[in-house]
């Protein structure tokens, strides 16, 4: 640690770390100045909409004419919000996509790989594992005060085969890194 120190390169180091965390920490202030989407009231029109909350990360169609707006805070944050527009442009919904309840609705061998992207938007990473031929797709949200991951295992045919939820590793804060 002192030749580090010494040859200037742990100070390098810091000072990048300590950049990196400080826009993250400008950027996460600037997104929380934004409309929260889960505060829209239903009824509202789509332009006035828009206006309030700014662009979805992703947009669906839904039957019947309507839209579904999607709000995702991935890959860093826990929260999809969808904010479902009615044929004549009006919010008829809104709602927290990442939750215990919602995620039971997923059907294994039913739902496919546009499905999961309308209900839960683009996961935060795909990962794969060697005893399964498809792609794990992978959110974070948070269950009250547990962070949680949650699993979608899709195929190549884009059928999903299963699905699984688990608790997130975290740093733990007492570990002492000196």
């Amino acid at each position: 640690m002192a030749a580090l120190a010494a040859s200037g390169t742990f100070t390098v180091r810091w000072r990048r770390a300590a950049a990196a965390g400080a826009l993250a920490l400008a950027a996460g202030l600037l997104g929380a100045c934004a409309s929260d989407p889960g505060r829209i009231a239903p009824g509202t029109p789509r332009a006035e909409a828009q206006q309030a909350l700014g662009q979805p990360t992703a947009r669906y169609p839904l039957p019947g004419g309507g839209e579904r707006w999607q709000y995702s805070y991935q890959p860093n944050g826990q929260r999809v919000v969808n904010i479902d527009l009615d044929a004549a442009g009006r919010v008829a919904r809104r709602y927290e996509a990442l939750t215990e309840a919602n995620l039971a609705r997923i059907a294994a061998d039913q739902w496919t790989r546009d499905d999961v992207l309308r209900e839960f938007g683009r996961p935060a990473r795909v990962q794969g594992v060697h005893n399964f031929k498809g792609e794990i797709w992978v959110w974070r949200y948070a269950d009250g005060p547990t962070w949680r991951l949650l699993f979608i295992d899709i195929d190549p045919q884009g059928t999903v085969r299963g699905w699984s939820a688990g608790d997130e590793p975290l740093p733990d804060a007492d570990f002492d890194t000196r």
